[in-house]
């Protein structure tokens, strides 16, 4: 058990994603980001799992099959595409991805920068979002298209024109586009 270190990791995460959601004009996104992980479904998990260069929710997945934290986890925070997955009334039930709105792709741009910032430490360039990213993109069945557009666009721009031109970018252009 790790608990203080995972305290230190998750709030390190947070005031970092806090820092760009502000930066971006997510005041409110970037107060509430990841409360859930101090939660003890959340919390305890981490303590018991934790290594400090990935997430404990991959260990314990690793460990019993499934990770109740990440379940309890994407059902409580909306700037995760998983949180967005119903089932169409179209025909069959069909699981699929419904649209993010923007200020929760933005959050979640944020949440990727800052668990890549926070994970690879100086290691960290502007590209590793990007290249997590792609590592799954084909699989990513279950994300809305648009949305999976919108992500891997917004990534490309911090990977070719860096931080400051994307933040800028968000916030001046992208969150003001009347889409949700």
């Amino acid at each position: 058990m790790h608990p203080w270190l995972h305290f230190k990791t998750i709030t390190k995460h947070k005031l970092l994603v806090m820092r760009y959601c502000f930066r971006i004009g997510l005041y409110k996104q970037g107060l509430l980001h990841d409360l859930s992980k101090y939660s003890p479904t959340e919390f305890l998990v981490g303590c018991k799992y934790y290594q400090g260069t990935r997430s404990p929710n991959n260990a314990e997945r690793e460990d019993i099959g499934v990770s109740m934290s990440w379940l309890h986890h994407k059902g409580r925070n909306r700037h995760h595409f998983e949180y967005w997955v119903d089932y169409s009334l179209d025909g069959e039930h069909v699981i699929m991805g419904t649209k993010m709105p923007r200020k929760y792709v933005a959050e979640m741009i944020m949440d990727r920068i800052s668990a890549s910032r926070t994970y690879l430490g100086e290691a960290y360039t502007d590209q590793a979002p990007l290249a997590y990213f792609l590592k799954s993109k084909e699989k990513l069945w279950f994300i809305h298209p648009e949305t999976k557009r919108d992500l891997e666009a917004l990534l490309r721009i911090l990977a070719d024109h860096g931080e400051k031109k994307t933040l800028h970018y968000i916030r001046h252009v992208y969150l003001k586009r009347n889409a949700g």
